[in-house]
């Protein structure tokens, strides 16, 4: 994964096969070296197609990561249900939601 949370080649290596073990330089799959033989064949082209699956589904989910920064802490919805009850708690949990829908 990336520094800013983009998949990758080696997330999508994982995804293929999650006990790969492999080095990548800079220059992308040009540079991909398998340390274990790759004893499963996998092809670039692979690599390549679930990147690009890996990469849809982030993009498509950005709803998600936008609301796991808005929700209140586990601890913060519980006390708000114990002192405010569960339809004040939904309340918040809506707001949430309806601020940062998946579109």
């Amino acid at each position: 994964m990336k520094r800013d949370g983009t998949p990758d080649i080696g997330d999508a290596i994982w995804h293929l096969k999650n006990d790969a073990q492999y080095k990548v330089g800079e220059e992308g799959l040009s540079s991909l070296v398998w340390l274990d033989g790759n004893p499963t064949n996998i092809t670039n082209s692979q690599i390549e197609t679930k990147l690009a699956e890996l990469e849809t589904a982030y993009t498509n989910n950005e709803y998600q990561r936008k609301r796991m920064i808005k929700y209140p802490s586990i601890e913060d919805q519980l006390d708000d249900i114990y002192h405010n009850g569960i339809d004040a708690w939904k309340a918040t949990i809506k707001k949430v939601k309806d601020d940062n829908p998946k579109e």
